[in-house]
């Protein structure tokens, strides 16, 4: 069962190549069956069954019923709350809603995921205790939209109140905030974080560029001056905050000057952690009739641009925190050494922590660790 995403050029290249991974599978006999669900299913189902007819079964987002009535579950009695952990049992993502109301020019998932749904406090309070039961200390709060939670159901955002609800938790020791939209960000959020030992100084906040050109042809309601004011309310309300962004390069219609602004912005606002993406032509977005003028070659040269000199601020950064010491919790043992993570580092996206140590360090376990040496996007530390 395989399932996918359609956001981005890349991830679709990586969910056919594994689709196509396990219809070779089932061609050599070790496989019986082939389904597909997700996005990418949900976007282009006609397409794939036509170019790969060996999947025995597409599914679209909403369709986990015909996907269970194919298995012949029973997912009222057999199923229902439970869930299974694809990640090690220590840490687990927690979709807190689905969909999204905005219209941001270049994305596709309102298409593919409708409009914003929030899950019930009490429903999510309830998953959290199940997922502390198999062992999990650190859940990362996820939506399309994460500060727009509540608005429909409670009319209000109620963030804050869930964060609270999920505080209490007795044994969930970190709570890490991913995919806050800036514009009308609720500052209360800030509020509960810092009342809150358990939720972490760590917030993932997409901007997606700085030119005030490139926010408004995004549709991204928000102004530089704007996001500034913003990034100065947070940083003074939690000292310290670890601040993520995503960024966009080559979106329709962006100059050199425009990659200019973004990098001096960059300079300026000394984000700890950035990932970014090239724009990628998505069907039936409101930038899909704009002229796509750029090469995939210049795009990636623009984001290399932009993530050198993000890589240069990392590395200041990491300078700053050794002789300190950090709460780490181990996500692994590896080639004889231990990887962990500081409540400023999500899985897979920031920075791990290299750890020599002759005692054993039960994975999932947190351990006091003093930072010793410091590189670009890692850090090395000795248990204390």
């Amino acid at each position: 069962m395989v399932n996918t995403c359609g956001f981005i050029d890349k991830a679709k290249e990586e969910s056919i190549n594994t689709i196509l991974d396990q219809v070779e599978l089932k061609r050599k006999g070790k496989l019986d069956k082939v389904y597909v669900t997700g996005c990418l299913s949900e976007r282009y189902k006609n397409n794939l069954e036509e170019e790969i007819p060996e999947v025995d079964a597409f599914f679209g987002t909403m369709e986990l019923p015909l996907l269970l009535k194919k298995l012949e579950a029973d997912y009222k009695a057999e199923l229902l709350g439970e869930r299974l952990l694809a990640t090690p049992s220590h840490y687990a993502y927690m979709k807190i809603s689905e969909g999204c109301n905005r219209t941001c020019a270049f994305c596709a998932i309102p298409l593919m995921r409708g409009g914003h749904i929030s899950k019930p406090v009490e429903e999510l309070v309830k998953e959290a205790e199940g997922l502390v039961r198999k062992g999990v200390k650190e859940v990362m709060l996820i939506a399309q939209e994460l500060t727009y939670y509540g608005l429909d159901n409670y009319k209000k955002r109620a963030l804050p109140d869930l964060l609270n609800r999920l505080a209490d938790v007795k044994g969930l020791e970190w709570i890490r905030l991913h995919y806050a939209y800036p514009s009308k960000f609720p500052l209360e959020i800030l509020d509960v974080m810092k009342q809150r030992d358990n939720i972490c100084n760590y917030l993932d906040m997409p901007l997606q560029h700085a030119s005030d050109r490139m926010l408004t042809a995004m549709k991204r309601q928000i102004t530089r001056k704007e996001m500034e004011e913003l990034i100065a309310a947070i940083r003074e309300k939690i000292p310290g905050i670890c601040l993520r962004t995503s960024l966009i390069s080559g979106f329709p219609g962006e100059t050199r000057a425009d990659v200019e602004e973004l990098k001096k912005f960059l300079e300026v606002q000394r984000f700890d952690r950035v990932g970014i993406f090239t724009y990628s032509h998505e069907e039936g977005t409101t930038a899909h009739h704009l002229s796509d003028t750029l090469s995939s070659e210049e795009k990636e040269q623009r984001a290399l641009e932009i993530m050198e000199v993000q890589q240069d601020i990392s590395y200041e950064l990491n300078q700053e925190k050794v002789g300190k010491v950090y709460k780490t919790i181990i996500d692994k043992k590896e080639a004889g050494r231990y990887l962990g993570r500081t409540e400023f580092d999500s899985v897979e996206v920031d920075n791990e922590v290299v750890i020599h140590s002759a005692k054993k360090l039960p994975v999932g376990e947190f351990v006091n660790v003093k930072i010793t040496r410091a590189y670009d996007y890692d850090l090395e530390g000795e248990v204390v």
